[in-house]
């Protein structure tokens, strides 16, 4: 299994001039979010997939040795889709905006997950988002229960080269390790506070 790191944001909920995945907690979150694939043993390799619209992160990372894939920074998906065209195996996708995730939760993730599903996305309870102080604009339902999705996505790259539909699986999981992202300015002081 591959970690695929998703760092070609714009950020512009931030409305910051330094790039997010920089933004410092303990260290850059983006330097979390690697080191905790690397240490999962989880992973043959990490990746870092950047874009036009994150120039400082790549050139922090490639300075640090960091493998990067560039994208055309055309949105998330579109940058996805595109680099799975190019991989034949299982992907572990997270944004690197995740200043909680650990190496832990990885594991249990993937010890979650159906790989007879092409597309397992992980998601949290809005209720549980709700009660971190947290909110998403971008919501759906699994089952009877409305969730936000929490930027990390299991991935069987290889059934993905047509780029036809495929059924996304949902696995609810309510954990502040995969639930605290940055997207806005409030996320971050939230963040000062843990």
């Amino acid at each position: 299994m591959i970690g695929l790191v998703m760092a070609g944001g714009k950020g512009t909920r931030m409305d910051l001039s330094e790039e997010k995945l920089l933004l410092e907690y303990k260290k850059p979150v983006i330097f979390h979010v690697i080191d905790v694939l690397e240490n999962s043993g989880c992973f043959s390799k990490v990746i870092v997939a950047t874009s036009p619209n994150s120039p400082k992160t790549k050139q922090v990372l490639e300075q640090k040795g960091i493998k990067t894939l560039d994208t055309l920074g055309k949105g998330y998906t579109n940058d996805l889709n595109s680099i799975l065209q190019n991989i034949d195996e299982f992907t572990f996708v997270v944004s690197g905006d995740l200043p909680f995730l650990d190496e832990k939760i990885i594991r249990i993730m993937i010890e979650k997950f159906n790989p007879e599903n092409v597309w397992t996305s992980f998601l949290v309870s809005k209720k549980f988002l709700n009660s971190l102080g947290l909110e998403s604009k971008v919501l759906v339902k699994s089952g009877n229960i409305t969730c936000a999705y929490t930027g990390i996505s299991i991935i069987d790259a290889k059934k993905i080269k047509n780029l036809n539909p495929v059924k996304e699986n949902y696995l609810i999981l309510n954990d502040k390790r995969i639930t605290f992202n940055l997207n806005t300015k409030q996320d971050y002081e939230l963040l000062q506070r843990f």
